[in-house]
């Protein structure tokens, strides 16, 4: 009972994080460890599914909770509190970092002492090379993105929602990827939630028959990887991991408010600084204990 509660409100983390451009719902995942397993249920093998029901049941139940009833509390906390909200997300990424590590070092066992050297290269290359792509986007993550509704389906709308939900689909499985971002910078994810909060069934179709093929295709190409070379695929889980902390970290509104530690502001922007450090620690030990013993 207490598992499947847990699951239940990993799931409305899961939920909230999918919905928030720049949050990846794969890292929140790995963060809480339920990445390997989430990725292992993502099947069209019925019997797989339904075996894994208890794990399934909860973790959903709490997706669908996430999104219908706290993205509008995250979209205000986002909105009012932005740093320190922002803090909190990059204490629980940060905290997440010894689990992955704790991973690369279990399967390194599985390696031959002949094979060591290489995995290990091969290992920290591909987590270097990820880090990379992260930090590049996050350089370019400013760009102008569409915010156009459109509120009737059309033939080349139709493919255009199928493609963005396969593609955001897949980038919500990758860690360190946001998935609603992807929808951000194609154009799609304006027209994709007003769809959902206006129970627009036409278009509603389209993208979810692209999320389920994104989901499919995705999750059968991390459990690829993660069977033949489970080593390199957690280290370049682990840059994608590190790189989010640079996508995510509110360095303008840290800056802004040490700029304004002066005169009538400086109580208030004090306070604001040491509530954001506190949400980061926050959520880093949040972070790190769910994971400690995994």
């Amino acid at each position: 009972m207490i598992g499947a509660i847990k699951l239940f409100f990993i799931g409305i983390i899961l939920g909230v994080a999918n919905v928030i451009p720049g949050v990846s719902g794969g890292t929140i995942a790995v963060v809480f460890n339920v990445y390997d397993r989430l990725i292992g249920v993502i099947t069209i093998k019925i019997k797989k599914i339904l075996s894994e029901w208890k794990f399934i049941l909860p973790l959903g139940l709490g997706m669908v909770a996430g999104i219908i009833g706290f993205s509008k509390i995250l979209t205000f906390l986002f909105e009012h509190y932005p740093m320190q909200t922002n803090l909190f997300f990059v204490g629980i990424i940060a905290g997440s970092i010894p689990l992955i590590y704790r991973k690369i070092k279990s399967s390194m066992k599985e390696v031959s002492e002949k094979n060591k050297k290489v995995q290990f290269f091969t290992t920290i290359l591909c987590c270097v090379i990820f880090l990379g792509i992260m930090i590049i986007m996050t350089v370019f993550k400013d760009v102008s993105t569409s915010t156009v509704i459109y509120t009737e389906l059309s033939l080349p709308l139709f493919f255009l929602l199928l493609v963005s939900g396969a593609l955001g689909a897949i980038a919500m499985i990758i860690p360190g990827i946001s998935g609603s971002f992807l929808l951000l910078a194609i154009g799609t994810y304006a027209t994709v939630i007003g769809s959902v909060s206006d129970f627009n069934i036409p278009l509603m179709i389209p993208t979810a028959i692209g999320i389920l093929l994104g989901l499919l295709v995705g999750a059968y190409l991390v459990r690829t990887l993660m069977e033949k070379v489970p080593c390199q695929t957690y280290g370049a889980i682990l840059g994608l991991i590190i790189g989010s902390i640079f996508t995510v970290f509110p360095l303008g509104l840290l800056i802004t408010r040490c700029t304004e530690l002066s005169g009538d502001t400086f109580t208030a922007s004090l306070g604001a600084l040491l509530v954001g450090l506190l949400c980061c620690v926050v959520g880093f030990f949040t972070s790190y204990l769910s994971s400690k013993n995994s």
